[in-house]
């Protein structure tokens, strides 16, 4: 199976992007406040909704009641991005609906009823947007969505009030990280309703320079709004970062890429924190044309060697058992 870190991201520095949508339906509770049962009932109703219907990408999408989830591998999904750290902490009464390619994961009983997420590779906002909301308006017309003319879309938290719409690009920025510029954007950008966020999104912190920008705003705002101010900012962040790039000293930076090439091909044992320091220098190396591999190797190793995704096939692993398979398998990886 191709999963969509799998394919070329067309981009150097947008590593990906993520749309989600926030949806509750109309005359339920909110899931906080349902039983097992009801929440069973949305389940089925959303499946319904979306596999039953005549629509193109519908003969492409599985339903997984996540009770039948083994533990493992559902913090497994949350490596692969496919759903929320927040959505793994409880099974019962939650299902997704995903696609081959787990760019598409309609997360059912969350914090809200639904949260449509679409996730492609690169800078794709708008076709990754256009995506959502086709589920987003079949979803809507099928089962029908709790709605207010002035606040918009009702959700569980207030913050997601009014377009329920979460839009992120994440960037891989090591030449700002170095230079301390990250805090800056932070700042700057934080003022007028963005925010940056590491690798995991709310809460987590940066892992291998990676890092999202997503808006903040979702009340008083257009859903198209949001993503044309997020492309203007993401641009400017990008082009902030070729700057930064075009001043390192070259022989310096293929030092730098070459070591971190040839510890991650001869290590015996090693660490996911040192993984993921080594991986990014191996991707700046590929971007700067150092490394004549391709672009979307990098992120397949920082997903593919996660704890949980090396232990799918036998969850009893040690920490350092993982570590022998975590350097066995990049060896196997990298060219």
């Amino acid at each position: 199976m191709i999963n969509w870190y799998s394919v070329d991201p067309m981009n150097d520095i947008a590593v990906s992007t993520r749309i989600r949508l926030a949806r509750n339906l109309k005359d339920t509770p909110f899931p906080s406040h349902l039983t097992v049962k009801q929440k069973q009932e949305v389940c089925e109703k959303v499946k319904n909704a979306i596999l039953n219907s005549d629509t193109p990408f519908a003969k492409s999408l599985k339903y997984i009641s996540m009770s039948d989830v083994p533990e493992n591998e559902i913090y497994a999904m949350v490596e692969r991005h496919i759903i929320s750290p927040e959505f793994a902490e409880k099974s019962d009464g939650r299902a997704v609906i995903i696609s081959e390619d787990e760019s598409v994961c309609v997360m059912i009983g969350e914090e809200d009823h639904i949260r449509i997420q679409v996730i492609m590779p690169g800078f794709a906002l708008e076709k990754a947007y256009d995506l959502a909301n086709s589920i987003d308006d079949l979803l809507s017309n099928k089962c029908g969505f709790a709605y207010d003319d002035q606040l918009g879309y009702l959700t569980e938290c207030p913050t997601n009030l009014g377009t329920g719409l979460r839009a992120s690009v994440m960037l891989h920025l090591p030449l700002m990280e170095s230079a301390g510029a990250v805090g800056e954007i932070s700042d700057t950008i934080g003022k007028i309703g963005f925010t940056v966020r590491g690798m995991y999104g709310e809460g987590s912190k940066s892992k291998a320079s990676l890092y999202q920008i997503s808006n903040q705003i979702t009340l008083g705002i257009t859903e198209k709004n949001a993503i044309d101010n997020l492309s203007v900012i993401t641009k400017q962040i990008i082009e902030r970062e070729h700057s930064e790039r075009a001043k390192v000293e070259k022989i310096a930076l293929e030092d730098v890429v070459w070591r971190a090439y040839g510890s991650l091909k001869n290590q015996r044992l090693l660490s996911s924190d040192e993984m993921m320091s080594q991986v990014s220098k191996l991707k700046l190396g590929i971007a700067m044309g150092i490394l004549p591999f391709e672009t979307a190797l990098p992120m397949k190793i920082l997903i593919e060697t996660g704890p949980y995704m090396l232990c799918r096939k036998d969850p009893n692993k040690t920490p350092a058992e993982r570590d022998i398979l975590r350097a066995k398998t990049v060896r196997n990886m990298i060219p």
